[in-house]
This record gives C-alpha cells, sequence and structure tokens, in this order.
C-alpha cells in the first residue's frame, strides 16, 4: 500500500514503537504519506498527539469520570491512544463494542449507556462485567431486570428527556423519559439496584454553556419531586470543537458552569460522569482525498458522502480544508468549490461551498479535517470505495 519501507519512520517518533504499540503506518506529514501511497483509495487520518492532548484536557479539566463515547470513532488505533493517556471509561452501545474494547484494554470499565438494548446485548454485557446500564422507560427496566436475572448489583441510569437546547444537532426526540414518567421510573427502579443516576444529552456539538446549567436546575427540580435519593449525575456529551462557521467557546467554559451549578444545585457529593466524543477525537483525525476530475468549480474525488463526508452532505456541515502542501493561501487565491463522491449515486454530493486554491486540478490531494469524529465511523463500503487505510501523523 505504502512504496518502500519509510512507513516506519527511521527518526525518533512522538510514542516509542509506535507502529508495534498502536499497529499504524506512522509519517512526519500528510505530504509523505500521499508521496509514498500506492493506493486507490482515500487515506484515514490519525494525529496521535491532538488525540493525546484532548484526552489529557478531560482528564484534568472535567469534574468527574471521563467516559470515551466510543461510537465517535472506535478505531483500535484511537482506543489506544486513549487509554494511554489515562482513559479507562468507555461508554458502548452494542456487543460488537463490548468485545472491541475489552480486547484493547481489558481493564477498561464499560457503561452500556444506549437507552434501548436487545436482549442478548443485555445477557452479554453483564456476563463481560458491565454492571453500568441506562434505561429510558419501565419497558426497559424490566427487559434489564429480566436478562440480568434479577442482579443486585447494578448501577441503572435513568435516560431524560431534557428541554432542547442550542446543540447543532439536537438529540430529543428518540430517547429520554418525560418529567412525569421520569419521576415514576426513579421510584420503580430504586429499590432494584445497587445504585441509581440519571443521564442526559443536551445535544450533538452544543453551542451555549448555559445548556448543562439549565438542564441540570432541571434535574433538580425532577429529583426533588421523585423524592428518592440518586447516586449519579451522567452529563452526557455534546462538548463542541470548532468548525469553519461554528465557533464554542473553550471547554474550560463548559467544565466550569457543569463545576459551578452542580454545587448550586447540591450535587457536588454525587458521582458525575461525562461522556465526551467528538470532542476527543474530532480534531484528531482527517481524511486525504484525490481529486479524480475538475469541472469548473465541481470536483469529484476519490471519498464522499458514503465515506468520510456523510456529515457534509447530508447536513451541509463545514470542516477545515487545504491542498495537501499548501501553506495558507492568498485568499485572492481561492475559490469555492462543490464536490461529488465517487460512488455512481448522484446524490453523493457535498454542496459545501468549499475553499480551495483556483488551480486546483486532477491529481492533487486535500486534507479535509476534523474528520476523526463520525467521518470515519460513518464511512460504508458502498460501490466498493471504502478505504481501509489509516495512517500516522507524528507532527
Amino acid at each position: 500500500m505504502f512504496t518502500q519501507s519509510s512507513a516506519r519512520v527511521a527518526q525518533p517518533v512522538l510514542l516509542p514503537d509506535f507502529d508495534r504499540a498502536f499497529g499504524l503506518p506512522a509519517f512526519h506529514t500528510v505530504a509523505d504519506a500521499v508521496a509514498q501511497y500506492d493506493g486507490d483509495n482515500a487515506i484515514h487520518v490519525l494525529y496521535p498527539r491532538t488525540i493525546s492532548d484532548a484526552a489529557k484536557t478531560f482528564l484534568t479539566g472535567f469534574p468527574g469520570r471521563v467516559l470515551y463515547a466510543v461510537k465517535a470513532n472506535p478505531h483500535p488505533a484511537i482506543l489506544r491512544i486513549l487509554a494511554a493517556a489515562g482513559v479507562r471509561h468507555f461508554d458502548i452501545a452494542s456487543i460488537h463494542e463490548i468485545d472491541l474494547v475489552r480486547s484493547l484494554i481489558p481493564d477498561a470499565e464499560l457503561y452500556l449507556m444506549h437507552p434501548v438494548k436487545s436482549r442478548q446485548t443485555i445477557r452479554h454485557a453483564y456476563a463481560q462485567g458491565v454492571r453500568h446500564l441506562a434505561f429510558d422507560c419501565w419497558q426497559e427496566l424490566a427487559k434489564i431486570r429480566q436478562e440480568t436475572d434479577s442482579a443486585s448489583d447494578l448501577t441503572l441510569h435513568l435516560r431524560l428527556a431534557v428541554p432542547a437546547g442550542h446543540a447543532a444537532m439536537p438529540l430529543a426526540g428518540k430517547f429520554g423519559a418525560g418529567f412525569d414518567e421520569a419521576i415514576d421510573c426513579l421510584r420503580a427502579a430504586r429499590p432494584l439496584c445497587q445504585r441509581l443516576g440519571v443521564s442526559f444529552h443536551v445535544g450533538s456539538q452544543c453551542m451555549d454553556v448555559e445548556d448543562y446549567r439549565r438542564t441540570l436546575a432541571y434535574v433538580r427540580k425532577l429529583v426533588d419531586q421523585a423524592g428518592v435519593p440518586i447516586d449519579s449525575i451522567d452529563c452526557g456529551g455534546g462538548f463542541p470543537v470548532a468548525y469553519p462557521d461554528m465557533t464554542p467557546p473553550p471547554l474550560k467554559a463548559y467544565f466550569d458552569t457543569i463545576k459551578t451549578a452542580l454545587a448550586h444545585e447540591g450535587f457536588s457529593d454525587l458521582e458525575i460522569l461525562g461522556e465526551p466524543g467528538r470532542a476527543l477525537c474530532a480534531e484528531g483525525g482527517s481524511t486525504l482525498a484525490r481529486v479524480e476530475l475538475r469541472k469548473g468549480q465541481d470536483l469529484y474525488l476519490n471519498d464522499g458522502s458514503y465515506g468520510s463526508l456523510y456529515d457534509a452532505a447530508n447536513f451541509a456541515w463545514k470542516f477545515p480544508i487545504k491542498r495537501v502542501g499548501d501553506h495558507d493561501p492568498n485568499p485572492s487565491d481561492v475559490q469555492e468549490y462543490r464536490f461529488f463522491g465517487p460512488t455512481c449515486d448522484s446524490s453523493d454530493v457535498m454542496e459545501g461551498p468549499f475553499a480551495l486554491p483556483l488551480d486546483i486540478k486532477a491529481g492533487d490531494w486535500i486534507e479535509i479535517g476534523h474528520l476523526g469524529a463520525y467521518g470515519q465511523a460513518l464511512a460504508t463500503n458502498f460501490n466498493g470505495f471504502q478505504s481501509d487505510t489509516t495512517v500516522a501523523i507524528l507532527s
């Protein structure tokens, strides 16, 4: 897939024995990777230093336990890098994710926070030592009880439906118990488990720190009305990263707001959880795509909506982008383009617009950033265009 033997860099690298420990060919720059690549598909890129730094930001700043949301990017190298940085708790949703994390990080603590699970998943999770499970209705609670033989060593987390906030991708409508139902569920679950908590999710890419404050106030009201003690609060995900048309507050503002709100609402003594996914891996990954054809301001790429650009196609999501080998171009030397993916599907289009040099041409490679979260995870093999090539860039 790569020419010569230089996928293993000769000079000292960021992480000792990188290729052996993390399972990826490593290069100093994306230009090096492209120059030595003789494959035909797009190239997925991971930046281990960026991922590790993001993990340390959460581990030192978030006022509670950090659970990596595996769905954001389940690549084994991502999981190993996060584990090396100190992440030991993982939010999983399926048998495959359970087995994947267990095989790579045997001592990890797993949290099955998906509110609706198959019976087989519950049984498998319990057999694999999972004791944290979420539910959002009495039917799911009954299912958990049945499939764990009414185990008394569980920590149950009630997923709440919370008021809409300022997330770029709201998550309300599919999961979560409403106010009255949540009260009934808390009262029913309290005598059935070792520990009881509530969980919520303010939505993906939350742009307003006050959403967490308002939601914790809502939790306070609900718990008081239920009249039962809880042991933990899971603040979910939603922690954002900066995109070209979205500039959120710094993460510290989110951490400080959550900590202040917990104290104000009398929750400081509880165990606090958070489930960052995007914020841990988005900026630590990108896709290198080759221009196959240019038609005016339309660029046909070897990656698209069935690859890592799902969000760009379906939600008009913008990503940082540049031609490989270019430094920051003069604004007068760029124009806006539309992208088409490589499949035969005419809906495989990313309207953008995406700013690239005026002279971009077939054969050029472009780097599309912030695809470490969800971009790489959502890629399919439709039409045979899936890329299995992932490299590490150690710069």
